[in-house]
């Protein structure tokens, strides 16, 4: 019924009370009752009047019925709606137009800030609980920025919440992955590009490509990979944060080891633990979770991609000095270690791991790491 203008005033009214016309009728009823009307009013009755439609005389008892449940004389009630009336629904519109519009004028760097703090805060339950937990936390964070990035006017605030949105996007990206829905993750991280591209940063753009590549890796297009995060690297010049350039030799390193260039993936991680800083970074934008504990992590994945005797003592010192609340971390890189001892014949310690993996896969809910452990565990029964 609300999907046409009203044909009267009278339903115009009765929409207005967010009433079925059924509703409406046993409301109409029960008016009656308490206030001693004799009109009566049928569903069929009720139809006729509100569409306008010609029924002949009317009851004078229903017509003061109806003019005392509205207020309205019923010559009004049974005409058309006046043009310059507005439905609750428009004005219901745009008053909400209007409020978003000032919400997005209240923001300001502060705003900003805490609404970074706040991912910081999802990011870090991500990793400790899984995405199963916190990942429709994250989207109503997201349709919250969403909104405020929408309807922002004011100069230097939209780039801002452009780049948050990024980051938001790249991590619900990521949480897809995690889950195993590849087609979901990759429309994830093309928002976030979007984003970042909004955002006027070639930081958050070389990011946001970087952490796609990552799915392409997973789909098995690992060239492309390559080719993808080659590019994002060379785009984040000087300027870029330093961390963010070691994180993307980093994944580099990791989308050759994929590809199987030995040579050029070293290399690679060569390259990221040059610009590694020396003291931990936290607050640089766009996050990425480096340290000399997650670069060894990474390298040793790909060292035991490619069989490396030393692959067993970097995978080892990893986990060893790796922070608890990396759970999801943990995972993967005990399914590394499994497997580089699987590769030197020790079955026992990689079923060992492999299995611990799979408890931490199963309490973090990660899809992507179980389908690992259960290919890896194939091998060394």
């Amino acid at each position: 019924m609300a999907d046409r203008p009203p044909r009267t005033l009278l339903e115009h009214r009765i929409r207005q009370r967010r009433m079925t016309f059924e509703e409406f009728v046993q409301h109409a009823e029960a008016f009656a009752r308490d206030n001693d009307e004799p009109g009566t009013l049928s569903l069929r009755h009720l139809q006729r009047l509100a569409s306008g439609q010609p029924i002949g005389s009317l009851r004078p008892a229903t017509a003061r019925l109806l003019e005392h449940l509205f207020g309205e004389p019923i010559t009004a009630l049974l005409a058309p709606p006046k043009t310059t009336v507005m439905t609750e629904t428009e004005e219901d519109s745009k008053a909400e137009l209007r409020q978003l519009l000032d919400a997005a004028r209240r923001v300001d760097q502060s705003t900003i800030e805490l609404l970074h703090q706040q991912l910081d805060a999802i990011r870090r339950l991500d990793r400790q609980l899984g995405a199963i937990v916190v990942r429709d936390e994250l989207k109503a964070k997201t349709r919250q920025v969403e909104r405020l990035a929408a309807h922002s006017l004011a100069p230097g605030t939209r780039e801002p919440l452009a780049a948050l949105l990024s980051e938001m996007y790249t991590l619900a990206g990521w949480q897809a992955l995690d889950l195993g829905d590849i087609t979901e993750s990759w429309q994830h991280y093309e928002k976030a590009r979007a984003a970042a591209a909004q955002s006027g940063s070639i930081a958050y753009e070389s990011h946001a490509a970087a952490e796609q590549a990552f799915v392409l890796i997973d789909a098995g297009a690992t060239r492309d990979a390559v080719d993808l995060l080659d590019n994002a690297r060379r785009r984040a010049d000087v300027t870029a944060p330093r961390i963010l350039r070691a994180w993307l030799a980093a994944a580099y390193g990791e989308a050759l080891a994929s590809y199987g260039d030995q040579t050029a993936s070293l290399h690679a991680f060569d390259q990221a633990t040059e610009l590694l800083p020396d003291q931990s970074v936290s607050d640089e934008r766009p996050y990425v979770a480096l340290d000399q504990v997650h670069l060894a992590r990474w390298r040793g994945h790909a060292l035991a991609r490619f069989g490396h005797l030393n692959a067993i003592t970097v995978l080892t010192n990893a986990l060893n000095h790796l922070d608890p609340t990396f759970v999801r971390a943990e995972t993967a890189l005990r399914v590394d270690l499994a497997t580089a001892l699987a590769t030197n014949g020790d079955h026992d310690n990689a079923r060992k791991h492999a299995n611990h993996a799979a408890i931490l896969a199963t309490q973090v809910g990660s899809i992507r790491q179980r389908r690992r452990i259960t290919t890896l565990l194939s091998s060394v029964q």
